[in-house]
């Protein structure tokens, strides 16, 4: 087994715990819990319909550690619900370019990426598996709304205890989903806006309160 691999399974099970942890966007969906892990005989089959091979870190973790939930933004998608895309040519005009699904009319010939965690709307969060960029972790919109963004993680594994690592010491990271205990603390949805709104309703009930 990677050594990694008891170590994120610790870190993981202490970080929700820890006061002065980043917010992690998206944990109310997945609250830090990891669905059933995988059998290899499964990730074999999903490999073969697919004529693709699992980048290792990442089946690695299917297989030992979880085969869904807990992760950056909304979490791991169970593999049978992950799909696999194609990044757009650069457009003339200079715009980011964006991600079409393998069987979209549109979609071109290229390097293939697949759709592991959810971000929501059309943002997308991959993971290579074929090409220079196989094994590494981008986002990207698939509208191309922004431009791709490959992680600096050398794999999956090192990308997801980066952010297990990052919200432990309370940091900000855009990139994995992660605001910081004082930014929360100021901003509009976090605990001081939730404060004054609860005073103004006790000043005046008909006031009606932040969700």
């Amino acid at each position: 087994m990677d050594s990694r691999i008891p170590r994120i399974r610790s870190k993981l099970a202490k970080v929700p715990y820890q006061a002065q942890r980043s917010h992690s966007m998206g944990a109310e969906r997945h609250a830090f819990r990891v669905g059933p892990r995988i059998g290899s005989a499964q990730a074999d089959l999903f490999e073969g319909e697919h004529h693709v091979e699992l980048p290792p870190a990442y089946r690695k973790f299917l297989v030992a550690l979880g085969g869904s939930g807990a992760g950056p933004f909304y979490g791991l998608l169970p593999l049978e619900e992950c799909r696999l895309f194609t990044m757009d040519r650069q457009p003339p005009d200079g715009t980011p370019r964006g991600f079409h699904h393998v069987n979209h009319p549109d979609a071109s010939q290229g390097d293939l990426f697949l759709h592991v965690i959810e971000m929501g709307c059309s943002d997308l969060c991959l993971i290579g598996v074929t090409g220079p960029l196989t094994g590494r972790m981008l986002t990207g919109n698939a509208d191309g709304f922004r431009p791709p963004n490959v992680s600096s993680a050398r794999d999956f594994l090192a990308w997801y205890e980066r952010w297990l690592d990052h919200m432990r010491d309370g940091k900000d990271n855009t990139a994995l989903g992660l605001t910081s205990p004082a930014t929360v603390a100021s901003a509009p949805w976090g605990p001081r806006a939730r404060a004054l709104a609860h005073r103004a309703h006790r000043r005046n009930p008909s006031t009606v309160s932040a969700g």
